[in-house]
């Protein structure tokens, strides 16, 4: 498998990690969006939202809290945050291994800006 986020859960690329678990990765986006820009998956391999199955429904709560554990640590919980997973090519994901993004650290401006 070809896929740049499954060799960073195996190792062969280096990564800023945040946090490690059983089932989840996080770690820094190398072209940060905002101040606080982590991006967080499943190890298990997952191209896109609608692949999920009925069986990944604690990861996604696993997810879930590892987000809010991650808001907390960086001290972004109380002033807030975002949390983006973008499903398939036209809403801009360009990796096909599931994963959110974890934003924050100023405020933050519209969800989409205006079209080209």
């Amino acid at each position: 498998m070809d896929c740049i986020f499954c060799k960073i859960i195996e190792g062969s690329i280096p990564s800023k990690k945040v946090l490690e678990n059983d089932h989840v990765v996080a770690f820094h986006d190398i072209t940060p969006q905002a101040p606080v820009h982590i991006l967080i998956i499943p190890k298990k391999h997952i191209a896109t939202m609608n692949d999920l199955q009925a069986e990944d429904a604690s990861l996604m709560g696993e997810i879930h809290l590892a987000a809010q554990q991650i808001a907390r640590e960086m001290g972004i919980a109380d002033s807030g945050y975002r949390l983006i997973n973008n499903c398939g090519k036209d809403s801009g994901q360009v990796v096909f291994h599931l994963h959110y993004h974890l934003l924050g650290g100023e405020p933050l401006g519209a969800l989409i800006g205006p079209k080209a």
